[in-house]
């Protein structure tokens, strides 16, 4: 399997806005979903493909593109599209189905890391599956359209299963961390990094972001603070041999050590 990182704030882009392309490129976001599937108006799908198409090679951050989902009028097109651009990741949005991404990677015929969009409860069911098919990397959380889905509220309490359940299910399956879905309150940065700092604490390894000013928000919510990196080093400072040690009157044993090792990792610190 090709090797995959889960990013921390990706942006979404319309595909059919080629003018956004090169901003959202120079935006700090460390990866770009060019998007072929919901920010684009039916009439326009054929004008973003081309522009995905002609434009995704030159962009200096690592690119996904959400194509459409399987079964829609424009799969078929999508695929063919993608198969022309090396290097680049595909989203497949309402993932349900093990067999659509065997067909969608089979089609690409190469090695492409998919990133399965589960948005409905069937999709969740069928997670293990999904996790388990060749190809897939990484599972993101299509959390408005699920929510749609069940019929439920869009806030936290009424979507904890279901982020639990992908999480541990991607790390018992090997996956890298998934990623959460987007904050929908574009005026609000304050909002975006709560909601980013609920997903990092919840095991998300990133968090979609829907405009350039929730990049920065995302980002500091998922970066470890300064009083988390003192509490690692101090940790990380007093373990010798991993054996129980008392720091600063906490009782510390090897989780605890490791999880500071971690912090200091993600703080690019060791």
């Amino acid at each position: 399997m090709v090797s995959f990182v889960t990013p921390i704030a990706p942006l979404f882009v319309p595909g059919s806005r080629p003018d956004r392309f090169a901003k959202a490129d120079n935006s700090g976001t460390d990866a770009i979903i060019l998007d072929l599937e919901d920010a684009v108006a039916p009439a326009d799908k054929d004008h973003a493909r081309e522009a995905v198409v002609a434009h995704a090679a030159a962009l200096k951050s690592p690119v996904t593109i959400r194509i459409n989902a399987a079964g829609t009028f424009w799969y078929e097109a999508d695929i063919d599209a993608v198969r022309r651009l090396d290097g680049v990741a595909i989203m497949l949005p309402k993932a349900e189905r093990p067999e659509d991404i065997a067909n969608l990677t089979g089609r690409v015929a190469r090695d492409v890391c998919v990133i399965a969009l589960v948005e409905t409860a069937f999709g969740l069911a069928n997670l293990p599956d999904i996790l388990a098919t060749l190809g897939v990397v990484a599972v993101a959380f299509g959390s408005v359209d699920f929510s749609l889905d069940l019929g439920c509220a869009h806030d936290r309490l009424s979507l904890l299963a279901a982020r639990h359940e992908i999480v541990w299910r991607s790390r018992a399956a090997g996956r890298t961390a998934p990623i959460d879905g987007i904050t929908t309150d574009l005026g609000s940065p304050e909002i975006a990094e709560d909601d980013a700092r609920h997903a990092m604490k919840m095991g998300f390894g990133g968090k979609m972001a829907i405009h350039p000013r929730q990049i920065e928000p995302i980002g500091r919510a998922f970066r470890p603070g300064l009083s988390e990196i003192a509490w690692a080093r101090d940790i990380v400072g007093a373990a010798s041999l991993g054996e129980a040690i008392q720091v600063n009157g906490e009782m510390v044993d090897r989780p605890v050590i490791e999880r500071a090792r971690r912090i200091l990792r993600r703080a690019a610190l060791v």
